[in-house]
């Protein structure tokens, strides 16, 4: 479904503040942080891992 996006990676990572696209290990870190003892007190949180598109509204 993304095919098409990909061809046009670079204007829309200029579009995001962090300046490029979302890679694996970008969501990694959040995920093992969840998934660890260290965010085992963190529940119903909504976790936004967007480059910083969501502080563009």
């Amino acid at each position: 479904m993304t095919a098409r996006l990909m061809e046009h990676a670079d204007q829309i990572g200029a579009a995001i503040p962090r300046g490029r696209l979302g890679e694996v290990e970008d969501l990694a870190g959040t995920l093992i942080y969840l998934a660890s003892r260290a965010g085992a007190y963190t529940t119903g949180a909504i976790v936004p891992v967007d480059g910083g598109v969501a502080t563009l509204r």
